[in-house]
């Protein structure tokens, strides 16, 4: 049986790859440092995917820890989300992000060399792309991250690319996530950011569910459809899909894939908040605010590389992505608890 090792297995994107990871017959082991998500995850994971696993907490810039940990495992493959993810934050706190990003994906690269494990799924991020002057990025739009998060992300895709080089046995996939949103459909996990949301998606469930009084929209005067900023929002459950796919496409004969995961259709803001208040039955307040420093008014991915290597493409639709996330909000109205 093939073992994994997920690093930041307990957060939103990677508890649901954890718990794909487990359906599909592959073992699992989550190292995390809980700095932005909760131990009680790992019992609901268990408890939907009628498996076990092994949970270590600490951090992935522990060479000792790492060290001990591929020493007591046989991997196979590994799967990196641990870091950090604030854009807003990264450019207050550049240095805690090239640290925890960068030196901890590094200490990682370092270990699993050592460990003589080589196959490795990368969480990259579209922010990577920055702004080129059009809105569909395939993968061979430019890189010139605008904000430290996507160049700490840069960095570490460079990294993988250079050690592939002189590595040739490394196999390598970076996936360069749009906007990810929604929950398992179970209502069982989902995304529960610490504090302030950074993400839309959040931050309407939260005032749906009354624990902030209304949402802003920031700028209503970009040249789109509507006036807001147009992404593209990709499930999370089609998300991690890519990953179980990315994971069992990796080989000799595809040893380093560079791939955007989305949907190749954007929604505003506005367009956001219509399909949840028609799919929960729950009015949204908001206010028009100004536009934030470094937001662009629109993009999205061209996807058509996965669907040609993974055989992978989005399937849910913005309903469903509004659905899964009112449920998953409306039954942990305060989050995680430890059941």
């Amino acid at each position: 049986m093939r073992k994994v090792l997920v690093t930041g297995g307990t957060g939103y994107i990677g508890s649901h790859t954890v718990i794909q990871l487990l359906n599909a017959g592959f073992e699992v082991v989550i190292l995390d440092n809980l700095s932005n998500s909760s131990k009680g995850v790992v019992a609901r994971i268990e408890e939907l995917s009628g498996t076990g696993l092994d949970f270590i907490e600490g951090d992935v810039r522990d060479h000792e820890l790492l060290r001990g940990i591929f020493a007591k495992y046989a991997f196979d493959s590994a799967i990196h989300f641990a870091g950090l993810k604030a854009v807003g934050e990264s450019q207050e706190k550049p240095l805690k992000y090239y640290d925890n990003n960068v030196t901890g994906s590094i200490v990682l690269f370092e270990e699993m060399m050592r460990a003589g494990v080589h196959k490795l799924i990368f969480s990259s991020s579209a922010t990577v792309y920055g702004d080129p002057g059009y809105v569909c990025y395939s993968e061979t739009t430019p890189l010139a991250p605008i904000n430290v998060y996507g160049r700490t992300k840069l960095i570490v895709e460079d990294t993988l690319r250079d050690l592939k080089k002189a590595e040739p046995r490394w196999q390598i996939a970076l996936l360069r996530y749009f906007n990810p949103v929604g929950a398992h459909i179970s209502g069982r996990i989902g995304e529960n950011p610490f504090g302030v949301p950074n993400n839309l998606m959040p931050f309407i469930s939260q005032v749906a569910i009354g624990s902030r009084p209304k949402l802003m929209v920031y700028g209503n005067d970009y040249a789109t459809p509507d006036g807001t900023g147009l992404r593209d929002y990709v499930h999370v459950e089609d998300l991690v899909a890519g990953h179980v796919a990315a994971l069992n496409t990796l080989g000799d004969a595809n040893s380093f894939l560079t791939l955007n995961l989305g949907t190749g259709k954007p929604y505003s803001v506005l367009e956001m908040i219509g399909a949840f208040e028609r799919t929960s039955g729950v009015k949204i307040p908001y206010e028009i605010v100004e536009r934030r420093a470094g937001d662009l008014p629109e993009y999205y991915a061209n996807a058509d590389l996965a669907k040609e290597v993974l055989g992978w493409q989005a399937r849910l639709g913005i309903d469903r992505m509004c659905a899964d996330t009112w449920r998953w909000q409306k039954t942990n109205p305060a989050g995680y608890v430890i059941d």
